[in-house]
């Protein structure tokens, strides 16, 4: 089964002075159930407008998107809550973290939303602050922790609420190349032993290496 499908998507945006950008023309894309796919292509691409309408972050200006076979209605604020809530988890390239959070408060935050328990989302949070590896750094504050072991913070959140479909945005590019293969190769266990999907919008060729699928962007368009 596909987890996401794209049917004939474009999105442009029209500045005021009448110039017209098209950031993606008849993009159609499918991506099975835990599949690790890499969207790559240079910066304006539209690899990251992609991977934001598949995360209901922004809305197409034509065509559609199928999420476990039912068609996105962007127009549906609840229904786009309920998926953010329940069926998707975003890693980001600048973390976004909660500075005033330690660790385990920012990994328990999602989980407030779906309204679990404290107890609950604290035993989860800590099992998840293990498999990332910090195990023993959940009491400590963003500004206390490395940017790769911010970036482990971010994954564990993004795992919170059980997601089926993981979206990353350049998640190693504030990261040296050490600790991006670091990260790289947890999110790719992780894909591989939990059977979540990962969709990474990235300029990173070590994302290449562990990818199930590459599908590569240029000028809004698919490339082969």
């Amino acid at each position: 089964m596909n987890i996401v499908e794209t049917r004939d998507l474009s999105k442009f945006y029209t500045f005021g002075s009448g110039l017209r950008v098209e950031a993606l023309k008849g993009v159609n894309v499918k991506i099975k159930e835990g599949e690790f796919v890499s969207f790559m292509g240079a910066s304006g691409s539209g690899k990251s407008t992609l991977l934001n309408i598949i995360g209901c972050l922004d809305q197409p200006t034509s065509g559609s998107v199928f999420i476990e076979g039912t068609e996105v209605d962007y127009r549906n604020s609840s229904n786009l809550v309920r998926l953010h809530r329940q069926t998707i988890g975003f890693v980001f390239q600048a973390f976004n973290l909660i500075s005033t959070m330690d660790a385990l408060e920012n990994v328990c935050y999602p989980m407030h939303f779906n309204r679990i328990g404290r107890s609950q989302q604290k035993q989860r949070a800590t099992e998840l602050l293990d498999l990332v590896g910090l195990g023993d750094r959940i009491h400590h504050l963003p500004s206390e922790l490395s940017g790769g072991e911010q970036q482990r913070v971010a994954i564990a959140r993004a795992l919170a609420n059980s997601p089926r479909l993981i979206l990353a945005d350049e998640p190693t590019g504030n990261l040296d190349s050490v600790t991006g293969k670091k990260i790289t190769n947890l999110m790719k266990d992780i894909n591989r032993e939990q059977k979540i999907s990962f969709v990474v919008a990235t300029h990173a060729h070590e994302m290449a290496r562990v990818a199930d699928k590459i599908v590569k962007l240029s000028d809004g368009e698919l490339t082969t």
